[in-house]
This record gives structure tokens, sequence and C-alpha cells, in this order.
């Protein structure tokens, strides 16, 4: 973009947001016959009138207001990425609130965040860690983990694609050892189920894949209920009985051999899991310092 050009859109959207050419002028510092030509000169370079114009008000016609709204996004992505460019040069800093998923937050972002704090001294993260629904703009967090999407992304926040989590079916070596492995989903039904509660008193049923690459949806009789995913991995490490558990949760027991995956052919994908932020913080020396980290870090296993 020529700086003429820029001039132009700065100076259209000046007197659309004053609604006079005398106020948009002071605004700018210039003179007010100086922007009326400015004007004049961008009207006759598009080939519309942008403006209607009485002795007494001064309105956008219909094309003037959609050119708005397009200077107004152009003049904002030029502004942000003179920001990018100036905030690399400061060393992020001071308060910024993160929300993370209970358990997830714990076990895959807590180290992340310990190293934020071992390379930036002087970044102070306040982590809070539920599994309810947080409305970050309203509630002043920065960054935030959310496993699960939303059916429409406000304009204010942006987000990126973690992965899915996947969804297996677990028991411990002594509770298969004791009840037997099942071969079938049908045979669940004798084993003891161990579910997850939600803050409703309602239980999670479990998803099991079929054929033709669908998945069922089934609720099983439980012996066992929790409201958090840690303590239903511990009772079925305990050999309690068998569960559904996100991979992000169990890999550690699995590969150390204190679970084993059972009806491996009827696992799932599971919710998929987002970085979310406010656009409007996103330039700051320490948001971007915390997104980069955690978008080459956050991951699904």
């Amino acid at each position: 973009m020529r700086g003429s050009e820029f001039a132009e859109l700065t100076a259209f959207v000046a007197v659309a947001e004053q609604r006079s050419f005398a106020k948009a002028a002071a605004q700018l510092g210039i003179a007010p016959s100086t922007l009326s030509q400015t004007i004049r000169a961008l009207e006759e370079r598009l080939g519309v009138r942008l403006f209607e114009r009485t002795t007494r008000s001064l309105a956008l016609t219909d094309a003037g207001s959609a050119f708005y709204e397009t200077c107004v996004r152009i003049l904002r992505e030029l502004a942000e990425a003179e920001a990018i460019l100036a905030a690399q040069k400061l060393e992020p800093m001071g308060r910024i609130r993160i929300d993370l998923p209970a358990t997830f937050g714990r076990l895959a972002v807590l180290p992340i965040v310990t190293k934020l704090c071992e390379q930036y001294p002087n970044l102070l993260p306040h982590v809070t860690f539920t599994d309810r629904f947080v409305d970050i703009v309203e509630e002043g967090v920065d960054v935030a983990v959310r496993i699960g999407a939303m059916s429409e992304w406000p304009a204010s926040i942006a987000h990126h694609y973690v992965g899915n989590e996947r969804l297996i079916f677990c028991a411990s070596p002594s509770y298969l050892e004791r009840r037997g492995e099942p071969m079938t989903t049908d045979a669940l039904i004798e084993h003891d189920c161990i579910c997850y509660g939600r803050p409703d008193g309602t239980v999670s049923s479990w998803t099991f894949a079929s054929e033709g690459g669908s998945v069922v949806r089934r609720a099983l009789p439980y012996r066992l209920v929790f409201g958090d995913a840690e303590a239903q991995l511990a009772a079925v490490e305990a050999g309690l009985g068998i569960a559904q558990l996100a991979t992000w949760l169990a890999d550690d027991k699995l590969r150390t051999g204190r679970l084993v995956e059972v009806l491996a052919e009827f696992s799932t994908d599971g919710l998929p899991l987002f970085l979310i932020w406010q656009r409007a913080r996103q330039l700051t020396p320490k948001v971007a310092a915390v997104l980069d980290m955690l978008r080459a870090s956050v991951a699904v296993r």
C-alpha cells in the first residue's frame, strides 16, 4: 500500500467515525480543506460516492458503509503487524492469566508453564484449573486450553486446534487376572465399569467404534462413578474395574504395564482440544511468548 493510499484510508475512517470534516481534521491535525480534498480524490479514484453531504449532516452511503468495514479491518491488521514487530523487541513480563482443564492441565500443560517461568523470570503466570465453561473475555483470562469446540467462535476469540483425544478401554493386570478379559462390548455388562460423573449428577456414557467408521454411544451398568479423571484412573489402577480413558491420561500407566488396553478395536476419537486466547491481547510480549510455547509443546497422544 502506497503512503498516499494509507493516508486516504485513515482520512476516510476518521471522517466516517466523527461524522464531521472539521472534527476529523482536528483529530488528524490537518486543515479541513486538505481533508476534503483527500476524500474527494478517494471518491474519484474509486468511482463512487462515500458520503451523503448536506449543510447540516454527513452520512455514509451504502457503498461508504461497506468500504468503511474493509478500511477498519485493513488498518487494524496493519496496526497489529506493527505491534508484533515491536513486541519482538521486548521481554515477556508481568501477570498473565492462564486457565486449564483440571486434569489435562496438571498433567500435560503445567510442565510447559514451569519451563516458561524458567525461561522468563519476570513472567508471572496466574494459573487456574477448572472443567467448567470459562468465558475468557468476561473473566479476564489471557490464554486457555479448552476440551471441546464451540458451535461458533466469537470474533474476539482466536483458537488453535491441538488435536483429538483418543478414548480407549483400560484395566489393571490384577483385575484381568481375577475377572478375565472382555472380548466383546456386550461382555462389559458382566464386568465392573468405572465411569466419569458430570457436575450435574449425570454419568457419561461410553463410545464404541462400529462397522463403517460410525460411533455408537452406550450407557453401561457401573460399579463406581468419579467426578475426577485422576480418581477414575487411580481406581482402575487399583484393580477395581474397567474404564474408558483418554490416552493422554492413561499413557504413562500403559507404558509401565500398570494398565492394559482391552477391546482396542472399539476405541474412538474423543473431544477436540483447542488453545484459545483473546485477540485483543495476542500481541503483547507475554501472551505471544505463552502462545508460541504452548503451540509448540501441547500435544494430545
